[in-house]
């Protein structure tokens, strides 16, 4: 009897499960048997394994063959375990040594030439062989950069089956022609493999930065002052934000200004952003590293598996997954399924996402900034000046009912985007003020927030609890009045109440106050409701006055 054992990853959902990777040979019939709990694409690596190692060279054994896959009990999905079956047959084959093996990570597809493909979910899965102790993974070469964002791991990327047989024996290592995608620098001619590089220093190594294009600038926004305002407030705190208005108001172009306000992730955020990315194949080739909010806009016909995750198998991310630590935009919510729409009240309040399915039960991040836009009514001319709605009040009921109350409720601003003036859209209001600009005021307040909440799981206005802040940090006296009598006549509920201290909390430290005022609360209440209270929003979100001519 013959043995070699080595290492893979399986992935549930964006975490990864360490695989033991077996291979048994047996005197008998030549057999070819992969147990394990693997899934059809898993099974067919059998053919592909057979042809690669033949085509690089090395003899098939004529033996009965066994590969396991243990823990038996984890599905197991996708081609990333092809390396790792391949060179466990080798070993048992003693066609290399088994304890050079023994002790290595190996993920790749291979092809039936031999060479090794990249597959998605680099980064989580070195993520979770570091976490259990190794220290030496083998990638395809497209997937070295990814993988070495991970501390203290040494990458070893390879183009072929041929050249990981070469490297592992000692023996010269052959020329292959390099794969597409990669930079100038790794396709010189007689350039060797990555060949065990030194340990990756974590996500601020040099170079691993991923370059994205300049984001939009909210000075190309004309007019607005309000919603402007509002979306300052949003970032600022990370609170929900609605907006209605008729079409061409400007609802689509300010959401997609949003990620030019929030601040840059942090490491720890970009690793969790980057490893969802990478789950769903979703990284761009030479971008390994996710360092700006992400910004998610699917249509209004998105299905639920999309939008939360799910799909045949093992579930995938869904676009509340890929807005980790970004923005989710919903153009037209009215028109999207209200069955879809309430789906996301949980991950609303949880910050994640659990899918079951008869295959097992995956759990995803989904901590994002949620925007919606909708039209006042099918036609999206109710309550215009100029009128010609025509749409009956059955159907405007019907077409507001499917932004459901409870969903509305973690909606913590609502702002009415009005159609703009001809004066606003002339510039004759003076500039607008720009992304930078309002960015940095953004930062000071995330700022203010994180001093607040140090040593505490929090570090937004929008995560605290309601109770916290009404007992730890609570506003000046008096200044929930107005909140209060809004509770007692049924404006606002218990939820509501908490959601309006939260971005009470928001409006203060934009403006530089040590606690909310009433003012701020005022302010704060207005966002909420939407009904006009007689006050001018804090110095610090006022607009830029106008030019004096």
């Amino acid at each position: 009897m013959a043995f070699a054992r080595t290492c893979s990853v399986a992935l549930v959902g964006v975490e990864g499960v360490v695989v033991e990777v077996q291979a048994d040979l047996e005197p008998g019939v030549a057999t070819f048997t992969l147990v394990g709990l693997p899934d059809k694409s898993l099974t067919e690596s059998r053919d592909r394994v057979r042809a690669a190692v033949v085509n690089s060279g090395a003899d098939w054994p004529q033996k009965k063959l066994t590969v396991g896959l243990s823990p038996a009990a984890v599905p197991k999905s996708g081609s990333g375990f092809d390396l790792a079956v391949a060179c466990a047959v080798l070993g048992a084959a003693e066609r290399i040594d088994p304890r050079s093996i023994a002790e290595l990570m190996m993920l790749g597809e291979l092809g039936l030439d031999g060479r090794v493909r990249p597959v998605r979910g680099v980064l989580p899965a070195v993520l979770a062989a570091a976490d259990a102790g190794y220290r030496h993974v083998v990638v395809a070469e497209e997937a070295v950069p990814e993988a070495s964002l991970v501390p203290d791991v040494t990458v070893l990327g390879v183009r072929s089956l041929r050249q990981l047989i070469a490297l592992l024996n000692d023996e010269t290592i052959p020329e292959e022609t390099p794969p597409e995608g990669l930079p100038p620098e790794e396709t010189e001619p007689g350039r060797s493999p990555s060949a065990l590089a030194p340990p990756g220093q974590g996500w601020t190594a040099p170079g691993i930065v991923r370059r994205t294009e300049h984001p939009l600038d909210m000075a190309d926004v004309a007019g607005q002052t309000t919603a402007r305002r509002a979306l300052e407030v949003a970032a600022a705190g990370r609170h929900h934000i609605f907006f209605k208005g008729p079409p061409g108001a400007g609802k689509t172009m300010l959401a997609e200004r949003l990620p030019g306000l929030l601040p840059p992730l942090t490491s720890q955020e970009s690793l969790e952003v980057t490893a969802v990315h990478s789950v769903a194949g979703a990284l761009p080739p030479g971008q390994p590293l996710i360092s700006r909010s992400p910004y998610c806009a699917p249509h209004h016909s998105a299905t639920m598996a999309s939008l939360v995750g799910g799909g045949s198998g093992l579930p995938r991310p869904g676009a509340v997954s890929m807005a980790h630590h970004g923005v989710l935009f919903l153009d037209e919510a009215a028109e999207c399924s209200a069955r879809v729409l309430d789906a996301m009240r949980q991950p609303l309040e949880s910050g994640h996402v659990v899918v079951a399915r008869a295959s097992g039960i995956m759990r995803m991040p989904a901590r994002f900034l949620l925007v919606l836009a909708a039209n006042p009514c099918p036609c999206g001319r109710h309550g215009m000046k100029s009128g010609g709605c025509e749409c009956r009040p059955a159907s405007i009921r019907r077409y507001r009912a499917r932004l459901s109350g409870p969903l509305m409720d973690r909606v913590d601003l609502r702002v009415h985007v009005k159609p703009l003036s001809r004066s606003e859209l002339a510039g004759l209001h003076g500039e607008s003020e720009s992304s930078a600009t309002i960015a940095e005021r953004v930062l000071t307040a995330r700022e203010r927030a994180a001093d607040r909440f140090a040593h505490t799981p929090w570090t937004a206005n929008s995560d605290v609890p309601g109770h916290e802040l009404r007992t730890r940090w609570p506003p000046e006296p008096g200044a929930l009045n107005r909140a209060e009598e809004d509770m007692e006549r049924g404006l606002l509920t218990a939820r509501g109440m908490d959601r309006v201290l939260r971005v009470a909390w928001t409006v203060a430290d934009l403006a530089g106050h040590d606690r909310p005022t009433a003012q701020d609360v005022e302010w704060a209440l207005e966002l909420r409701t939407g009904i006009r209270r007689g006050m001018p929003a804090p110095a610090a979100t006022a607009p830029v006055p106008e030019k004096q001519p």
